[in-house]
């Protein structure tokens, strides 16, 4: 609980923690064992967005701190720019890999800096051909 700062709510009841103490005492849970790999699928697709940014901070601390090679699922593309080394963007069904984007952005990132910005730009012109070009 201390890895994921928790420590004060170790005897809390669940139905007493905020959506994202409950996404730590998961995250905390997934890494008690030392996974090598964990897989995260929409980890903080539930939580509000002041919430959520806290979280991809606290999941990428904790990912340097341990190591962990992590594969991140998400439908948000500001959230996989900011955490991400690679972007893996899948067609839809049947999922193949359509295009694999390095993120070669310095940490930790700016959301708003002029290089994150553009990648973003360029991310959503290449699903918006690319959802053209499947119609």
């Amino acid at each position: 609980m201390r890895l994921v700062g928790l420590e004060t709510f170790a005897k809390a009841y669940p139905h007493h923690l905020s959506g994202g103490m409950a996404q730590r005492v998961a995250l905390a849970r997934s890494l008690i064992n030392h996974p090598k790999v964990l897989l995260l699928d929409e980890p903080l697709g539930a939580l509000d967005a002041f919430t959520r940014m806290r979280m991809q901070d606290e999941v990428l601390r904790l990912w340097e701190a341990r190591g962990t090679t992590m594969l991140l699922v998400t439908h948000d593309i500001d959230e996989a720019i900011y955490m991400s080394d690679r972007i893996v963007i899948l067609t839809t069904r049947p999922g193949r890999i359509e295009r694999i984007i390095a993120v070669e952005l310095d940490r930790p990132r700016q959301r708003n800096s002029a290089e994150f910005l553009r990648l973003r730009g360029d991310i959503l012109e290449f699903l918006h051909f690319a959802g053209h070009a499947a119609h």
